[in-house]
């Protein structure tokens, strides 16, 4: 190489750009289970032999929200045998790196001196891998905790209402080019189109000038995974929304690969849609050849470079008009068999021509779109059994449409549609309602429908329970607010109830459906759980595996001095609750206490005084004879002897999760005597049990005020 190349080669910036890998797809097939992993292993392959500075990955790098293990397994492998290297690293991070970064270490990986990573990755985001859980993490967090992908464009939306989003680039420079790389991960249509049309609601930050480099001297690129198509304008996102002072613009989420950049009009910037590195509909647009993009910049100019992957298994799609077949008769289903024989054949011998030449032959995927307007249909399954061993999809070669009016341009909109097969003939419950005239008269529509897209999209199992634990927290919050609550009738705590209905809707309409977080008092229905296992101050630890075993027994012994206070209120409260109610046996009740036993040991061992006298006003009316013990207990007094007691009232409840002590000289059915008074007096102490902490009352404005975003004036000062 001579001199005058090296030199350009020190001041060209070399990018690999895909997008939509869908790792894990078809993983249980047992012909196409490593199709997505082979075309990932190429595309790695290509930026090692292309020696590039960076891959560039626009989303969907995982096809579900929660992979498997042997897919994240396979991904750490092949992102191990080719990004850890001795390859130097020819250009630099000279932004602020924790506001790119912002996981716990706050850098890029090539920084860190544990690590030779020799073919940096970055990667936003999709919907298919986006964040989700009380955390908000996705499966490319893994990856980035590894320390094999810098994880970017993962937004906070601040603000109220729609909410507020601010992209802060990644400065990147090499010698004398600079780049700004901004990252958009994938946001609801929806909600993203409301906010460009929005003022203000999302802030381009720019880097400053300094010395040598003027605002105009950066390249602009934006990447991004959001829908392109126009069928529907409200769900989906336009390029004249995009700022004008971007140079270019990686676009994920569409499959069909237009790789060849395109000028939009007005607009001074180009767009690439690489596609997917794996067909996961069999449709037209799915069966052009594959590709990857190898972006040369230098100062403002930059070079594309398609590169064909060779991996991807062979698709043949075809579309038969039976009316414009001469030799069909509509009254014999043979000679309608024996024509689709004859396409199915010719699509076969076709692949096998272009695979001549590869090592080794995969079955193709064959797919023939059948008009039968006017003609009889046949079984597709029993058609394909007889290209079982030919074809990779021999169940579904066939699929059959009548002719519509709409245009051939109507058409062909349709079919790139049904390029993301997650998405149709979805229909969320406030439709559902509205077309059956429904009244909901306890739980919110948003609400469901927000839990039923949690559970479908982000595979929550315990989505419903947390939405119904959402809502029944917030009843009793507003419930128990009332001075009144202690003369509630049944009546009255029915109207009760509706009254906070309707004010839950109201609150509801003023917020976004995204931004609605079920998590029962602020944590999931696991984090609830493992929380009030180490609520007396035991910290255990555990696994994230959604089947992990919880553990209550040895969590309550040991530490009684730290947390006695605590526990001498909580043993009086369950001592009051035992004799008002039958229904107080078991460890149910016990987690609740140890949950409030919790938020008290957090605020200090602060006792409150109202939750204390209510269940002492409670315990009054079924059991006077219990006065003294409780009289204290609302006063704040506690002896030694009444701290022992709590605590062993408490191992026995808790710890080995057995029946609770009855007190002495009562029996085990003594309050069934009292009839509905007892049931009240414990319907009351259920009630109020919620209201123990004085913050509740700013509980549910809290959930919706979020943090707003961070923003710095010398953002884009250059680092020496």
């Amino acid at each position: 190489m001579s001199n005058s190349a090296r030199e350009d080669a020190s001041h060209t910036l070399r990018i690999l750009v895909a997008t939509d890998c869908h790792l894990g797809y078809l993983e249980k097939d047992e012909i196409r289970r490593h199709d997505s992993f082979l075309a990932f292993e190429e595309i790695c392959s290509i930026a090692e032999q292309k020696q590039v500075d960076f891959m560039l990955l626009g989303g969907d790098l995982f096809h579900e929200n929660k992979p498997s293990r042997s897919t994240l397994v396979k991904a750490i492998e092949i992102l191990r045998r080719h990004c850890l290297s001795d390859q130097p690293i020819q250009f630099q991070v000279v932004s602020d790196q924790t506001v790119n970064f912002p996981n716990s270490f706050g850098h890029v990986n090539y920084e860190d001196p544990h690590f030779n990573v020799g073919l940096p990755v970055f990667s936003i985001h999709g919907n298919h891998d986006d964040p989700a859980g009380v955390d908000n993490l996705s499966a490319v967090d893994i990856l980035s905790a590894c320390n094999l992908v810098n994880y970017f464009g993962k937004m906070v939306l601040g603000g109220s209402g729609i909410g507020q989003i601010t992209l802060y680039p990644i400065l990147i420079r090499k010698g004398s080019t600079a780049v700004a790389l901004y990252g958009l991960g994938n946001i609801r249509d929806e909600r993203l189109n409301r906010m460009f049309q929005t003022p203000h609601a999302v802030q381009w930050m720019r880097p400053e000038a300094q010395d040598g480099c003027q605002v105009s001297d950066w390249f602009n690129i934006l990447v991004l995974h959001q829908n392109r198509v126009k069928t529907n304008p409200k769900n989906a996102i336009n390029e004249h929304f995009l700022p004008r002072f971007l140079d270019f613009v990686v676009w994920g989420h569409e499959h069909e690969c237009l790789i060849d950049p395109q000028e939009v009009s007005g607009m001074g910037f180009h767009i690439t849609q690489p596609g997917s590195s794996v067909a996961t509909s069999l449709i037209e647009g799915e069966s052009k050849q594959k590709h990857v993009l190898l972006l040369e910049i230098k100062g403002n100019q930059y070079r594309p470079t398609k590169i064909p992957l060779t991996s991807v298994r062979p698709f043949e799609y075809k579309e038969v008009v039976l009316k414009d077949e001469p030799d069909i008769d509509a009254n014999d289903q043979n000679s309608i068999l024996e024509h689709l024989d004859t396409v199915v054949s010719d699509l076969i011998e076709k692949s096998n021509k272009k695979t001549v030449n590869r090592s080794e032959l995969m079955l193709p995927l064959v797919r023939v779109k059948v008009d039968y307007s006017g003609f009889m249909t046949i079984n597709p399954q029993r058609f394909g059994q007889k290209y079982v061993g030919k074809v990779a999809n021999p169940q579904d070669i066939l699929i059959f449409s009548k002719a519509s009016k709409r245009t051939r341009n109507e058409a062909k909109i349709d079919d790139s549609e049904r390029l993301r097969p997650e998405e149709l003939n979805q229909q969320n419950i406030e439709a559902l309602v509205a077309e059956n005239n429904l009244k909901m008269e306890i739980l919110p529509v948003n609400d469901l429908d927000v839990a039923l897209q949690n559970f479908v999209n982000k595979d929550d199992r315990y989505a419903f329970h947390n939405c119904v634990q959402y809502n029944l927290e917030e009843t009793r919050n507003k419930i128990a607010k009332d001075s009144d609550a202690l003369n509630f009738q049944e009546g009255d705590l029915i109207l009760k109830v509706g009254e906070c209905f309707e004010e839950r809707v109201k609150e509801r309409s003023l917020h976004p459906k995204d931004s609605l977080q079920f998590t029962s008092g602020g944590q999931s229905f696991e984090d609830s759980r493992s929380k009030s296992t180490a609520g007396i101050g035991s910290a255990i630890a555990f696994s994230d595996d959604e089947d992990a075993t919880q553990t209550t027994g040895s969590a309550t012994r040991g530490r009684k001095g730290s947390s006695g206070v605590s526990r001498s209120s909580r043993g009086a409260r369950e001592r009051a609750k035992s004799k008002t109610s039958a229904r107080g046996r078991g460890s149910g009740r016990g987690s609740g206490n140890l949950k409030q036993t919790t938020l008290d040991a957090a605020l200090g061992f602060r006792q409150s005084q109202r939750s204390a006298s209510v269940a002492a006003r409670a315990a009054v009316q079924s059991v006077p004879a219990e006065e003294e013990d409780l009289d204290s207990a609302s006063g704040g007094e506690y002896d030694i002897d009444e701290v022992n007691d709590s605590l062993e009232n408490d191992e026995i409840v808790q710890g080995r999760s057995q029946k609770r002590a009855a007190p002495s000289g009562r029996g085990r059915g003594s309050t069934s005597k009292r009839g509905k008074k007892s049931e009240s007096s414990s319907f009351r102490g259920m009630l109020m049990n919620k209201d123990d902490d004085d913050d509740d009352e700013d509980d549910i404005p809290k959930r919706f005020n979020k943090s707003q975003p961070r923003v710095t004036k010398s953002y884009g000062a250059l680092r020496r």
